[in-house]
């Protein structure tokens, strides 16, 4: 009987997105990766939507287009949007056993994951009730066009099958944020922490030719300060390193230390 089963009966799923759109190579790699492994379900943006956070559309409505089986872009739609309809549009019948986002070009790292659209696709996949994984290229100094993508692949392919043999290793609403260093080894990995991002303010200013003053955000350097934890690196100094870092990450922002003092202030 088992033989005569449905595919998705015992055939793993997963829904993958990103931040980037769905032209981004990041996605293809991804797809690429993964596609020996399981049902392969991509739902991601029409157009960049980098730095979009944790963002939902309220005020109008999304249109899913198929590109190709089990790939669709979303019309005006942010990764959070993929997954959260990805639930009504896809997932009727059966639900995806992973939520994968990326592969993101760019890292992802430190106070940085409360801008990314990377980490909050994983996040709305964890809201749903899926486990989920953020992955994310770190860009070198040079040749930054041409990005690499094959140690990201070959890490998330080994981590997904570690997954599916022996369970997700983290809690309800947890997240497994991953970032590969320009140049690594696949069995170079370290447990990290989240750091500490020193942020600057750079604003470009222009002029329109209808001489409106307009703004343009700036890059920032990457620049980090290590925070005294024991036995922890952070994600920064992991990825400087030259190793892949996973850095587990939670939803729940309340920092319980300080539940006494602000009752003892107020």
């Amino acid at each position: 009987i088992n033989k005569f089963r449905r595919i998705k009966d015992y055939l793993k799923t997963i829904l993958i997105t990103n931040d980037d759109g769905f032209e981004a190579e990041g996605i293809k790699a991804l797809r690429e990766a993964l596609k020996d492994l399981g049902r392969v379900i991509a739902i991601a943006p029409a157009n960049e939507k980098s730095a979009c956070s944790h963002s939902v559309t309220l005020y109008q409505p999304l249109k899913l287009v198929e590109i190709e089986k089990d790939f669709y872009k979303l019309i005006d739609g942010t990764p959070s949007d993929c997954v959260y309809i990805s639930k009504t549009a896809i997932f009727k019948d059966f639900k995806p056993d992973l939520v994968i986002s990326g592969i993101n070009r760019g890292s992802n790292m430190g106070e940085d994951i409360t801008y990314s659209g990377t980490i909050a696709g994983a996040m709305e996949g964890v809201l749903q009730g899926y486990p989920a994984i953020a992955i994310s290229q770190v860009l070198g100094e040079t040749n930054r066009e041409n990005t690499d993508y094959n140690l990201a692949q070959e890490f998330i392919k080994k981590l997904v099958k570690k997954i599916f043999e022996n369970g997700y290793p983290l809690n309800h609403r947890e997240i497994l944020n991953i970032n590969i260093p320009p140049k690594g080894k696949i069995d170079e990995v370290e447990i990290t922490y989240a750091g500490y991002r020193i942020y600057g303010s750079e604003t470009l200013i222009y002029k329109s030719p209808r001489g409106e003053k307009l703004y343009w955000l700036g890059l920032h350097p990457l620049k980090w300060k290590s925070r005294d934890v024991q036995n922890i690196k952070s994600d920064f100094d992991t990825i400087a390193e030259g190793k892949i870092s996973v850095t587990p990450i939670k939803l729940d922002l309340t920092e319980y230390n300080q539940i006494n003092n602000l009752r003892n202030w107020l």
